[in-house]
């Protein structure tokens, strides 16, 4: 008599362990949004496109990176390095609070261009300026004497090759908002 409520109980509890052993599908969803990264420097940053700079950016919008909320203001840690054309923004780590979580996330291509402090009209007429020292001066040399040409042409040669061999830089204004992708 005993076996039969031992044999009803097995009989009850089987279902529940067959639903235990099941295999059960599970799918876990991690949605990325794009950083909006600011520069929070205070000065317009110049970056040479040869070389690596590290620099650390704040969360500029909350967003969401694989499942975890990150707030506005949070830190990005990072570095730009060059590529062609310019350098990309490469972030390595964001940190909320005292936690510290790694990305790899980097920036569109921050393009470089011609050197805004050796092209303003300030350096143009100073390379003008050596230029035209220059030309009177070979004009001594040649001539025994200094020319009002010689003056302008080697205040146009000096305008020209200054503006020519200007520095290609990539220029970063404060508060410059970046879109990090995530990779």
């Amino acid at each position: 008599m005993k076996a039969t409520p031992l044999v009803a109980l097995a009989l009850s509890l089987m279902p529940v362990a067959a639903l235990v052993q099941a295999p059960i599908a599970q799918a876990q969803l991690f949605v990325s949004s794009p950083i909006q990264a600011i520069a929070p420097n205070t000065e317009t940053l110049y970056l040479n496109t040869n070389v690596t700079v590290e620099q650390t950016l704040q969360v500029g919008a909350a967003t969401n990176l694989n499942g975890r909320s990150i707030p506005a203001g949070a830190i990005v840690r990072g570095r730009f390095e060059p590529a062609k054309g310019g350098v990309r923004y490469v972030a390595t780590a964001v940190e909320v609070g005292n936690q510290v979580y790694a990305v790899n996330a980097t920036s569109e291509l921050l393009r470089d261009i011609k050197d805004p402090r050796e092209t303003n009209t300030g350096a143009i007429l100073t390379d003008a300026g050596i230029g035209a020292a220059g030309g009177a001066a070979v004009g001594g040399i040649l001539t025994g004497r200094v020319s009002v040409g010689s003056i302008l042409g080697g205040a146009a040669a000096g305008a020209i090759i200054g503006n020519t061999t200007a520095q290609r830089v990539v220029v970063l204004e404060p508060n410059q908002t970046l879109t990090l992708t995530s990779q």
